[in-house]
């Protein structure tokens, strides 16, 4: 699939796996028509989607049954992040082969890299397939604005950055100040600040995937001029769910797969270990969220 720039509302779709733990195709199927049907720009495959938690086999499964979900309609984003750069590269050259449209990579986690050695992991990579790349800016590896650029000036097909790292906002601002007309920005962190980050130049997020119209929605108002409309939907629909999410941990995942299985979407909230143990007050939380934003849609 060629792409054109790609802006907007990219959501990170969530794995399904059975109660058992293994990989439940059919939910994945229908989580890409729910997103796929409410509008989205894109879709992806990253951090929130288990990723890190595949087995070589399941990866090129997931990847393969995502791409011929999408069936070419929007571009599909992978993650091929990975310790070492020789094995960022060939999780890049096989996710490519698999479907991918573009590649999504953040530096490496385990030893801590400098400057030198994150412009190099990142040329393996930009050699290795001919396709777009989002650098992605973590907590855990964070890129500067300097170190961004001087990849982008280097690698022709680094295209986007998603900044992530805290302080988020001052991130996102000093990101589009030192890459405007290089990199396309994207906000993450769940879209927890969708508005904050559009208002310091950022072109798009990339959000957990069980509200994509109310997203879609946001987007389409702020971009409208409608600033005040967008906060007001970001307010009543959004921002509740987010902060739940993200409270602690990766209770993200037993809200946002709770909800995808009380909508039909997903068989099970199977989420694979490790992974926090739900208290008796956040599952408490967690129903009282996701009975609130079911009835919003009645």
């Amino acid at each position: 699939m060629t792409t054109g720039p790609i802006e907007g509302v990219v959501p990170i779709l969530l794995c399904p796996f059975f109660d058992d733990g293994h990989l439940d195709i059919e939910s994945l199927e229908r989580q890409v028509e729910f997103n796929i049907d409410a509008g989205v720009h894109g879709l992806g495959l990253a951090i929130a989607s288990e990723m890190f938690k595949f087995n070589e086999a399941e990866r090129a499964e997931v990847i393969t049954a995502t791409a011929k979900a999408i069936n070419k309609r929007v571009p599909l984003i992978v993650n091929v992040s990975a310790s070492a750069s020789d094995l960022a590269a060939h999780y890049a050259k096989l996710a490519a082969k698999q479907g991918a449209d573009v590649l999504m990579v953040y530096p490496p986690t385990f030893f801590p890299a400098g400057a030198e050695e994150i412009v190099e992991y990142y040329g393996r990579i930009a050699g290795a397939v001919n396709i777009p790349i989002v650098l992605q800016d973590v907590v855990q590896a964070p890129i500067s604005a300097a170190v961004a650029l001087r990849i982008a000036d280097a690698y022709e097909n680094v295209k986007y950055i998603k900044v992530e790292s805290v302080p988020v906002t001052a991130k996102v601002a000093a990101m589009t100040a030192a890459v405007a007309g290089r990199l396309t920005v994207f906000g993450g962190a769940g879209g927890g600040y969708f508005i904050e980050e559009m208002r310091r130049g950022a072109r798009g997020t990339m959000p957990f995937p069980t509200q994509p119209a109310d997203f879609l929605r946001v987007w389409d108002l702020y971009q409208s001029g409608d600033h005040g409309g967008a906060r007001q939907v970001f307010d009543a629909r959004i921002m509740a769910v987010n902060r739940l999410a993200l409270q602690e941990a990766d209770v993200f995942y037993h809200l946002h797969k709770q909800l995808f299985v009380r909508m039909g979407i997903f068989t099970s909230a199977y989420v694979r270990s490790p992974t926090m143990a739900i208290d008796a007050v956040t599952r408490r939380e967690i129903e009282e969220i996701i009975d609130a934003v079911l009835t919003s849609r009645e």
